[in-house]
């Protein structure tokens, strides 16, 4: 199984990137991770109601005007590499 699992939400305000990772020791490194890159607004660490996923998830929100599709893979890059040396 992957380490961590990305998925793009449309929220009536404005769209999410949710982040379910395995480990969610790994929650509060992961998010300290994330937030620099440019386009984020904040996280926000969530409990998760759906019972096939982790018990929690990161609650990515980004800025307006800014490419949900783009940061969502600058996310995915950086777990990518974060994980690869774990």
């Amino acid at each position: 199984m992957l380490p961590f699992r990305t998925e793009i939400r449309n929220n009536p305000i404005r769209q999410t990137i949710k982040v379910y990772i395995k480990d969610t020791s790994c929650d509060n490194e992961c998010k300290e991770l994330l937030r620099s890159i440019q386009g984020i607004d904040f996280i926000e660490i969530q409990e998760s109601v759906s019972r096939n996923r982790v018990e929690e998830n990161l609650t990515v929100f980004i800025k307006n005007n800014v490419d949900v599709n783009r940061i969502k893979e600058l996310i995915e890059n950086r777990l990518d590499s974060h994980f690869a040396y774990d």
